[in-house]
Order: C-alpha cells, then sequence, then structure tokens
C-alpha cells in the first residue's frame, strides 16, 4: 500500500506535498471546519481520509490543541541537556504565568544546550538569561536573543568552522568539478571521495563514498539528495550551527551529491524546531540562485512537524511523500528505492558540509583535500568532528576536532566542568553513557567508543551531574523513546513502554525492578526493533547498570536462582 501511495504523492510533486500543505494548515480545536479541510485534501491527493488523518495525528505540532502538543502558545524544551541543567521547572513556571498551564507544550530539543533555560515563543527560540525579559519578549517576539556559545576549531585548518566570506568564489570549485562530465571523470571523483574515509556523520558511520556510488549505479528518470537536518538527539546542536552559520557549505555538498549521482533535486528537511535555521537555508538558497551559475539543479526546503523518529532515513522520506513516518524494512535502501520509489541519497548536515575541503585543491598533491582530510584520525574515522558541549562545561558550545582527539584534551578545549559530574552522556538519547572513570580511554572516533561500549553517533555531550539520580535518568530515556517511537514494531513500542512503567514503579516504591526481566526486555528492543530507537536506547541504560551499581541496586529485587538476574 505504501508503494501506491508513494506514487500518488509523486504525480503531485514537491511542490504540493501533503505533508507541507497540513503543515501550514491552522488546526483549531475541535474544528469542524478543519475535518472537512482534510476531508478535502484526501480528495485532492486521491488518498482515503485515514491517511490524512494517520499523517497528521502523529506529529507533535499538527493536530488541535487540547489533544495534542500542537497549538500551544509557547513550548518548554524537555531535552536531556535541560532536565540534567535542572533549569526547566522555572522556565514552565513563568510561561504558565503568562499564557496559562494549558497554552504551554513541551519539545525536544531547541538545540539550545550550551545555555539551556530554553523555551519557544511564536516560532522563535530563546534561552539563558532569555527569560528575564520574558515580557518584553511577549510584546516584541523578534527581539534579538541573548544566546552566547563558544564556536572553537582545533584544527590548524578548520573545515566545518570555515568561513565563507566570498559566496560565488565558494561555488566556482563546482564549476571547475564539474567539468568532468563524463561517468569516467565521476567515478574518479567518487573514488577520490571514498579514499578520504568520509564516514555520515549522523551517527550510523556508513561510507559516504559508497552510498553515493550505489545511487550513481542505479537506473531512474529522477533521483534526488536529501539532506536530513531534523537533528533531534537531544544535546546535539551542531547541525543547527552549520545550518544558521555555513548554510553554502551543506548546499554546496548535496550539489556535489546530486552531480555525481545524476540527482537534479536537492531537499532539506529541517526540523520546525530550527526556525532560524530554516529562515538561513531559505536566504543561502536564493543567494545560491542568483549567482545564475546555469546548474540544473534546484533546492527545496521541507519543515518538519515534532518527531524524533524522522531523523531516521526511511521515516523521513515517508514524512516528505505525506504518508505517516514509519520506518521501513531494509533493504532495499534509499539509494535503490527512496524518496518516491526513486534513487535517493539521504546524508545528514554535517556530512555535506565535509565535501567542499575533501575537493579542494586537487591538483596539488600535498595541499589537496582528499590528502589532509585523510591525514586527521586513525585511518578508519578520518577527517573532523564537530563536538555540542552543553552548560555542564565552563566553554560550552561547538568544538572541531580531528577524529582521534583524546577525550580528556576536549575537555580541557572546554575549560573542564563547570559543576560536579559524574558522567557524560554522548551521542544523544541513542547514545553510550561514559562514567568519569572511563574518560581516559576513549578518543573521538567510531572505534574508540565501540571498543569500550559506548557510541559516538552524533557527539553530542551532555555532562550528567552529580546530583542526578541516575535511577531517574533511565526513566527519562525510556520515557523518551516510548513517546518518540513511530509504533511500527512491537519490541519498541511496547517494550519502551514496559521500561518506563518499570522503572516509574520502582521511584515509587511500589515495585523493585526485576533485573533478569529488564535485561530480557533490553535484549529483545535491541535484537528486534526496525530501527535505531528501539535497538539503541539499551545501550545507556545498560552502561548505567555497569558503572553505577551501588546507586541503583536499592531499586532492584535479584533473582538469586537465576545467574542472568544478578546484577554485576
Amino acid at each position: 500500500m505504501s508503494k501506491n501511495l508513494s506514487q500518488l504523492a509523486r504525480r503531485k510533486g514537491l511542490d504540493n506535498t501533503l505533508f507541507q500543505r497540513l503543515v501550514v494548515m491552522p488546526h483549531e480545536q475541535n474544528s469542524t471546519h478543519q475535518v472537512q479541510q482534510r476531508q478535502a485534501l484526501a480528495k485532492e491527493f486521491l488518498v482515503g481520509d485515514a491517511v490524512v488523518h494517520g499523517t497528521a495525528s502523529f506529529y507533535d505540532f499538527i493536530g488541535d490543541g487540547s489533544q495534542h502538543n500542537g497549538n500551544k502558545k509557547a513550548y518548554v524544551c524537555n531535552g536531556s541537556s535541560c532536565l540534567c541543567a535542572q533549569t526547566q521547572e522555572a522556565i514552565k513556571t513563568k510561561l504558565s504565568e503568562q499564557y496559562g498551564d494549558n497554552n504551554v507544550g513541551h519539545v525536544t530539543c531547541l538545540g539550545r544546550c550550551a545555555e539551556n533555560s530554553a523555551f519557544q515563543i511564536d516560532q522563535h527560540n530563546f534561552s539563558g538569561t532569555d527569560i528575564d525579559n520574558l515580557a518584553a519578549i511577549v510584546e516584541d517576539v523578534n527581539l534579538p536573543t541573548n544566546e552566547e556559545h563558544q564556536v572553537h576549531s582545533a584544527l590548524t585548518t578548520p573545515i566545518l568552522t570555515a568561513e565563507v566570506s566570498n559566496i560565488k568564489q565558494y561555488y566556482q570549485l563546482f564549476n571547475t568539478l564539474s567539468k568532468q562530465t563524463t561517468i569516467t571523470g565521476k567515478q574518479q571523483l567518487l573514488t577520490l571521495l571514498t579514499e578520504s574515509g568520509l564516514r555520515g556523520r549522523g551517527g550510523a558511520g556508513f561510507p559516504t563514498g559508497v552510498k553515493w556510488q550505489s545511487c550513481l549505479a542505479e537506473q531512474g528518470d529522477e533521483k534526488y539528495i536529501v539532506c536530513n537536518a531534523d537533528e533531534g538527539d537531544a544535546g546535539a546542536f551542531s547541525d543547527r550551527y552549520l545550518l544558521e552559520n555555513n548554510p553554502h557549505a551543506v548546499l554546496f555538498g548535496m550539489l556535489m551529491a546530486g552531480f555525481l549521482t545524476g540527482a537534479q533535486t536537492g531537499i532539506l528537511y529541517i526540523r520546525g524546531e530550527y526556525p532560524a535555521a530554516i529562515k538561513q537555508v531559505t536566504k543561502a538558497i536564493s543567494e545560491f540562485e542568483q549567482l545564475s551559475l546555469n546548474i540544473d539543479f534546484a533546492f527545496k526546503v521541507f519543515k518538519g512537524a515534532g518527531a524524533y523518529i524522522c531523523g531516521e532515513e526511511t521515516a523521513l522520506l515517508r514524512s516528505i511523500e505525506g504518508q505517516r513516518p514509519v520506518v521501513s524494512v531494509r533493504p532495499p535502501f534509499p539509494t535503490q528505492s527512496g524518496l518516491f520509489g526513486c534513487p535517493t541519497v539521504v546524508n545528514n548536515v554535517e556530512t555535506f558540509a565535509s565535501i567542499h575541503f575533501i575537493f579542494s585543491n586537487l591538483e596539488d598533491e600535498k595541499l589537496n583535500g582528499i590528502t589532509l582530510y585523510k591525514s586527521l584520525g586513525n585511518g578508519k574515522s578520518t577527517g573532523s568532528k564537530l563536538l555540542s558541549l552543553d552548560s555542564a562545561f565552563n566553554k560550552p558550545g561547538i568544538i572541531e576536532v580531528a577524529m582521534g582527539t583524546p577525550l580528556v584534551e576536549v575537555i580541557e578545549l572546554a575549560g573542564g566542568f563547570a559543576k560536579a559530574i559524574k558522567a557524560l552522556h554522548i551521542g544523544g538519547p541513542l547514545g553510550g553513557v561514559v562514567p568519569l572513570s572511563e574518560i581516559n580511554k576513549l578518543t573521538v572516533d567510531f572505534e574508540s567508543f565501540a571498543e569500550h561500549g559506548f557510541l559516538l553517533g552524533h557527539a553530542s555531550i551532555i555532562g550528567i551531574p552529580e546530583s542526578m539520580a541516575m535511577i531517574d535518568y533511565i526513566a527519562h530515556l525510556f520515557e523518551f523513546t516510548a513517546l518518540e517511537s513511530c509504533g511500527k514494531c512491537y519490541p519498541c513500542q511496547i517494550g519502551s513502554v514496559r521500561g518506563q512503567e518499570m522503572f516509574e514503579q520502582a521511584i515509587a516504591g511500589e515495585q523493585l525492578v526485576d533485573h533478569a526481566l529488564l535485561l530480557d526486555l533490553l535484549e529483545t528492543m535491541q535484537l528486534g526493533s526496525l530501527c535505531a530507537l528501539g535497538g539503541g536506547v539499551p545501550l545507556p541504560i545498560t552502561n548505567i547498570l555497569q558503572y553505577f551499581v551501588d546507586e541503583i541496586s536499592p531499586y532492584f529485587h535479584v533473582n538469586n536462582n537465576n545467574q542472568a538476574g544478578e546484577l554485576s
């Protein structure tokens, strides 16, 4: 059925999609008019009413305000970083006093982790001391935010933090490279990209050159390049930084991907929680179009509507098509059958932003981007990485480091900790929880983290303070997964809810956690889930079980007749 829906969506094209029509449609509470509007959409797009309702009801920011998280006057960030900073109760209280409890929703996350105290009013984000200026913000929501955080590169030659000062000159590199219009020329460039060692920076670490080569090899009258800018990992704001401050680096990477694979359309799916990013990217696209480079490639921005699962590539593609964004079974992979059933490359923001540097100065044997990029890292994880450091550090913000940089060195660059910390949660809600005792063993690369039982992921770094009870943090992780599960596979959909219940009951003193039962649950989620949401959340929970036994053991019932049930 979904293939049929994909083809029905394809006939309408990207300029008129069901999803974007739903995003811009007013969502009135209990409105008969809203029902009629959606019925009209179903008729226009030749789908059933249930398809439109299923799509609309999925997202946080679509739906009537009485039953969903949409249509609120203000939103409070409830991401892991803000939770650990313990700033949000005060923010919610002040917003509720202004607008009323029913008019204040929640959002995960706003990418203001360097300051916390994050909230959103009328599609404008604020953080830090902005709440002290609430009365003025209510009067004029366009007032500038007081946001402050560092942006620093530890590299001799910055890659991702390099400023684009001359836009026309920046794209001249594409004009030079695109002269190699033969298939042989494209193959050579793809070979060089593979040799650079660039791997997907969204967390999976898949070789970028291999992915692009796969799309080139597919036959199709239409192909697409999709930038996954739905950065929903709590604690991560590196994509936001690039989209707001260096959008042309992202556009260039997508342009090169289109040239090398035969695609003529690039789509940036940017989360609705990042309104400034949407604005800056839209501006950058306009600047690109004004260059009149005679390039047969067009960009289009899609605004997300509040769904963490859309960071998973197949769910993102279904979202663009106007379907309910649930995870698809692979194979086929998107490079074989992606958007509208066409070959599609999906990469994240940071991956595309690395391309200009990699393809620069190819004529110079010593200074070409391939050589310089390969020289950074451990040979398997090459190039640079943006790290998002939250307010637990004295110098929070964005730091660009070479792959392979010792984690202790990163902490030194960030000025050390601003408060007493007992662990770092690295790589988003599905990343590993690293106790301070293990920090000296880690370097910033995929291999080091995997070898020691953690996950680099998106490389967001959240400091978990001494005051945070780890039992509460586990409950938070299960709650997040339960709220964000797409619901397609039961290990994730049901398992996350059972896990949340298990720990909430233990915290309330109603029932101790059965350790053997918990291990079975985590194993089922890890092995049985279709995507990394249900399959990944067992990792940080397992880390906590391993390294914080003394703290959490009072909440557990151990079955002495079952060795697997023993806390270790």
